[in-house]
């Protein structure tokens, strides 16, 4: 049997919107940490823990992705911003956003020296609206890149903002307890076969636990039975009363998919000092989120300054994930760019 690796991003092709913006130097300091004042906070609740309260609820939490690549899942971590602004943060998989990445070369204008700056333009977040049990529309917002940890060298997870404040009310809540056990009942909430935010719920059980999987990046991964599909990258796995225990990357065999599992980024985002992304604490404030790297080196650089700076349309050399070309996993086919997106 084949042992090759398959991811869910289902391919797509669309028009690019504003950048997010960070500049990386290799003899830039990190940040200085900055004392969070926010005194706002957004309190996570579970649903009632039945099976159709759960169900609505995990429905609610999880949303479709889509670039000018291709298309994901993801979850909503709501917090309040220092004003009082629901803010909705999306968690999702790196390589579900990697084709929004742009790095160019830039001229500091304080200090005259060369910069090279990352830049992501922004996806979109899209929900479904249902009536009478059918689909009668969609609402699709835009959504920045916050934090990003690449597929290859990192752990292949990404943290964006929807630019509208108060897009969902609900939140997912992050399970904190034992390592769950082998035989432990799942569900996967997942964007279906292209189908932009309409979710689909499957069922399936903890089969693996602490797989080490890579090259010279070694990552732990737990395993599930849970089924996924094109476009379930980046799509949360739950406890069945609804909490968040992992993110679903990839396939790994006809059986069974990978999660990034909650220890695994818990030691991300303690790493690239985003730990509240996690929990209920309370967000940073406007200046300290400004100031938030996008990636693991150097330090940001204002994006509002280079707002009309657009990536071009980019067609890079896939990256690859343990010696698995991107363009070679499950549903994950690069489509040349149109005529209007290069021109943008």
């Amino acid at each position: 049997m084949s042992k090759l690796i398959a991811g869910f991003i289902l391919a797509a092709t669309m028009i690019l919107s504003p950048l997010s913006t960070s500049a990386i130097q290799a003899d830039d300091a990190p940040a200085a940490a900055v004392e969070v004042t926010n005194t706002h906070v957004f309190k996570s609740v579970l649903p009632e823990n039945t099976r159709a309260g759960v169900s609505v609820y995990l429905q609610d939490i999880s949303v479709t992705i889509v670039t000018n690549r291709g298309e994901g899942s993801g979850v909503v971590k709501s917090k309040k911003d220092e004003h009082g602004n629901v803010v909705n943060f999306v968690w999702t998989a790196a390589h579900v956003v990697d084709s929004l990445r742009n790095v160019r070369n830039v001229i500091d204008p304080k200090t005259g020296t060369s910069r090279q700056i990352v830049e992501f333009a922004d996806a979109y977040v899209v929900k479904d609206i249902k009536q009478d049990g059918r689909s009668v529309g969609q609402l699709k917002l835009a959504a920045e890149v916050v934090r990003y940890s690449d597929a290859d060298t990192g752990h292949d997870l990404a943290l964006l903002r929807i630019r509208k404040n108060g897009f969902i009310k609900s939140s997912a809540v992050f399970y904190t307890g034992e390592i769950p056990a082998i035989g432990t009942d799942l569900f996967h909430v997942g964007s279906l076969l292209g189908q932009m935010g309409s979710n689909s719920m499957t069922t399936g059980i903890v089969s693996q636990q602490g797989r080490l999987i890579g090259g010279g990046n070694k990552k732990v991964f737990d395993q599930t039975t849970c089924p996924g599909f094109p476009g379930s990258s980046g799509g949360g796995v739950f406890t069945t009363d609804g909490r968040y225990m992992g993110m679903l990357v990839r396939g790994a065999g006809e059986t069974f998919n990978l999660i990034v599992p909650v220890r695994r980024m818990r030691n991300w985002v303690k790493e690239a000092n985003i730990e509240w992304a996690m929990t209920d604490d309370a967000m940073p404030i406007d200046k300290v989120m400004d100031r938030l790297p996008i990636e693991d080196v150097g330090k940001s650089w204002s994006a509002a300054k280079h707002q009309g700076d657009r990536a071009g349309a980019h067609d890079p050399a896939p990256a690859t994930i343990n010696g698995v070309k991107i363009k070679d996993l499950f549903g994950r086919y690069p489509v040349k760019p149109t005529e209007k997106a290069k021109e943008e």
